[in-house]
C-alpha cells in the first residue's frame, strides 16, 4: 500500500506573487481560489470536474499560457472566463500561487464541530399548529425552489402560477435543495459554503426552522424515505453528516480524511453525491477522490456503514436511481475521471456494471433520466460535460444510443408528462449554450431544438430546420451594456406536469414551456443567476432526488 504523495503542510503557504504583474494585484488569492475555483479543482488542487492543478502537473507550463486560460476560459469545458473578476495582474498572481502551492492542512470532520454550528431558528411545532395547511399556495407540493447562486439565496415560487413567494439568504452558491417526501412541508438546502437550512413550506413566507454549518465546502443532501434523517456531504472537511430531519440536530459524522483510492494511495476524499433509496433503509454517499460508494443503514443502532463498494472509477460526481421495476434498487454513479456510469446494486451491495460513456465525455447526469421505452424497456440517460452527447443505456447495462447535441451539458431530465428528454448545452460556448435538445423518448432521436436568442426564441425541427414555434425574447444586457446570449440550463417539470421550467443563468429569469410541445408560456423575471429549479411535486416520486 502506497502513502499519498501529496505533501501536506501545517497551514497553507502564504504566497507572495513574483509574476510580472504581481505588484499591481491586491487580490486575496487564497480566498479567490476557495470561492471560485475550489469546487471544480479541489481544496488541495487535486482536480475533479476541473484539471489537476498541483505544482507537479503545471510547474512547467508557461505562466502566461495559464494566465490566459484563467482570463479567457476553456471552450467546451466547465472552465469559464474570469476576465470580469480578475485583471491580468490578478491572473498572474493566481498562476504563481498555483505553481508554488505547498498543500493545505487536512481537516478532520468531527461531530463536536458540526454540533457547534447548529442553530434553532423557529419552533417547528408552534408553526405547524399556527399553519396546519399551506398559506401561500393551495398545497405545499405546488412550490418550487430556485437557487440564486450569486445572490446566495433560495427563492420559493408557486409552480402553478410562476409567482415568487419568498426569498431567503442560504449561504454562498446554494447548490442543492431537497424535500422530505414523508412530510413535504419540510424542505432543505445546502450551500457550497457548508450551510444547511431547513424550511417550513406551509408557513407564511416559508420560514426557516433551523440551520447548521456542516463544513466550509459542501455539496449534496438526501432525506431518508421515512422522513426521519437528513444526510449532507462535504468537500471540506471531507465526510458525510447524518442529522435529525425534524430539527437538523447532528447525529453522526462519517469522516473521509483517510481512505484508500483506486491506486492504493491513502488520503483524504471529498464526498460527492448523496442518495436516498426506497429500496431499503439506506442512504448512500460517493467518495469523489477514492472511487467508493458507502451505504449507511439508518434503521440500525449507531447508523453503521453496511456496504463499501470500491473501484467504481476516478473522480466520482453525481448520480441517480432507476425507476420502474424494483424502483431505487440501482444507483447510476457518474465517474468523470474514468468516463463511466457505475451501477451499484443496493440489494447485493455490489458494483454490477460499468457503462462506458465515451472518451473524455465526463458524464454529468444531474437528476438523470429514467423512463420506459417500448423497444428497450427501462432506459437511463446522462449528459456529457465535454462533448455534445446524451448517452442512453438499458437495464442490461448496454449503451443503446448516443444522441449528439450542440455542446457539452450539465443536466438531462424528463417526466411522465413529457414525450421528451430535455438536455441542455450550457457548456457548449456562446454559440450553443442557448439551446436545449428535446429528444424523443421512444425514437431516441432529437425531435426539436429549443433556442433562446437575444430577441427571439424558437422551436425548430432538427431535420428540416423549419421553425415550429417562435416568441419574442426581452433583450438583456450585462453591466457593461453588452447584449448577452442567454445561457440556459436545467429543465424541471412543474405545474402538475403541464410545464417545464428552464433557468436562464446569465439573463436572470426562468423560462416556462409546455411540457408536451416545448412551446413558450412565460417568464419569471427578477432573479440573480438562477441555476437549479426543484419542483416539490415532481421530486416526490423520483428515487434519490
Amino acid at each position: 500500500m502506497k502513502l499519498n504523495k501529496l505533501v501536506i503542510s501545517v497551514a497553507a503557504l502564504a504566497v507572495v506573487s513574483t509574476g510580472l504583474f504581481a505588484g499591481t494585484s491586491s487580490m486575496n488569492v487564497e480566498k479567490m481560489f476557495e470561492k471560485e475555483c475550489q469546487g471544480c479543482h479541489g481544496p488541495n488542487h487535486e482536480g475533479g470536474v476541473g484539471a489537476d492543478l498541483r505544482p507537479e502537473k503545471i510547474a512547467k507550463i508557461n505562466a502566461y499560457t495559464l494566465a490566459e486560460v484563467i482570463l479567457n476560459g476553456r471552450p467546451g469545458t466547465a472552465m469559464p472566463p474570469f476576465s470580469e473578476k480578475m485583471n491580468k495582474a490578478d491572473a498572474q498572481k493566481m498562476v504563481d500561487y498555483l505553481q508554488h502551492f505547498k498543500g493545505k492542512k487536512i481537516e478532520v470532520l468531527t461531530l463536536d464541530a458540526v454540533t457547534k454550528g447548529w442553530k434553532k431558528l423557529n419552533d417547528r411545532t408552534a408553526l405547524m399548529k399556527k399553519y396546519p395547511h399551506a398559506v401561500d399556495v393551495k398545497k405545499v407540493t405546488d412550490i418550487c425552489f430556485v437557487t440564486e447562486r450569486d445572490a446566495e439565496r433560495v427563492t420559493f415560487v408557486d409552480g402553478t402560477t410562476g409567482k415568487i413567494l419568498s426569498r431567503h439568504p442560504a449561504g454562498f452558491a446554494v447548490h442543492v435543495t431537497v424535500t422530505n417526501k414523508r412530510q413535504p412541508r419540510y424542505a432543505y438546502s445546502i450551500s457550497r459554503s457548508g450551510l444547511v437550512t431547513m424550511f417550513d413550506l406551509a408557513s407564511k413566507g416559508q420560514q426557516k426552522i433551523a440551520e447548521v454549518q456542516v463544513g466550509s465546502d459542501s455539496r449534496g443532501l438526501a432525506v431518508s424515505p421515512d422522513g426521519k434523517y437528513l444526510m449532507a456531504g462535504n468537500y471540506v472537511p471531507g465526510g458525510a453528516i447524518l442529522m435529525d430531519a425534524m430539527t437538523l440536530e447532528p447525529l453522526k459524522v462519517y469522516p473521509t480524511s483517510s481512505v484508500i483510492d483506486m491506486d492504493g494511495n491513502i488520503g483524504s476524499s471529498r464526498v460527492a453525491g448523496i442518495y436516498d433509496t426506497p429500496y431499503g433503509p439506506y442512504i448512500a454517499f460517493a467518495l469523489k477522490d477514492a472511487g467508493h460508494v458507502y451505504i449507511v443503514d439508518y434503521s440500525k443502532p449507531n447508523y453503521p456503514i453496511v456496504g463499501d463498494i470500491p473501484n467504481i472509477g476516478k473522480i466520482l460526481h453525481d448520480g441517480f436511481e432507476n425507476e420502474g421495476k424494483e424502483i431505487g434498487r440501482y444507483l447510476m454513479q457518474a465517474s468523470q475521471g474514468s468516463d463511466v456510469m457505475g451501477v451499484v446494486d443496493f440489494k447485493t451491495k455490489s458494483l454490477v456494471a460499468k457503462v462506458y460513456t465515451g472518451p473524455g465525455s465526463k458524464p454529468h447526469p444531474g437528476q438523470g433520466s429514467s423512463w420506459y421505452n417500448e423497444r428497450y424497456g427501462q432506459l437511463y440517460a446522462t449528459n456529457s460535460m465535454n462533448v455534445g452527447d446524451v448517452v442512453i443505456w438499458d437495464s442490461a447495462w448496454d449503451v443503446v444510443a448516443h444522441v449528439r447535441t450542440a455542446g457539452g451539458g450539465l443536466f438531462v431530465g424528463t417526466s411522465e408528462h413529457t414525450p421528451f428528454i430535455w438536455s441542455d448545452c450550457v457548456l457548449g460556448g456562446p454559440a450553443n449554450w442557448n439551446k436545449i435538445y428535446l429528444i424523443n423518448k421512444q425514437t431516441l432521436e432529437t425531435d426539436r431544438i429549443l433556442t433562446v436568442g437575444t430577441k427571439k426564441g424558437t422551436i425548430t425541427d432538427p431535420v428540416t430546420h423549419k421553425v415550429l414555434y417562435s416568441w419574442n425574447v426581452p433583450t438583456v444586457k450585462d453591466k457593461n451594456g453588452k447584449v448577452v446570449v442567454p445561457r440556459i440550463l436545467h429543465a424541471e417539470p412543474a405545474n402538475h406536469g403541464h410545464w417545464t421550467m428552464v433557468s436562464e443563468w446569465n439573463a436572470g429569469r426562468i423560462g416556462i414551456y409546455e411540457a408536451k410541445t416545448g412551446k413558450f408560456v412565460k417568464y419569471i423575471k427578477g432573479l440573480t443567476t438562477p441555476t437549479f429549479t426543484y419542483s416539490i411535486e415532481h421530486r416526490q416520486s423520483i428515487p434519490g432526488a
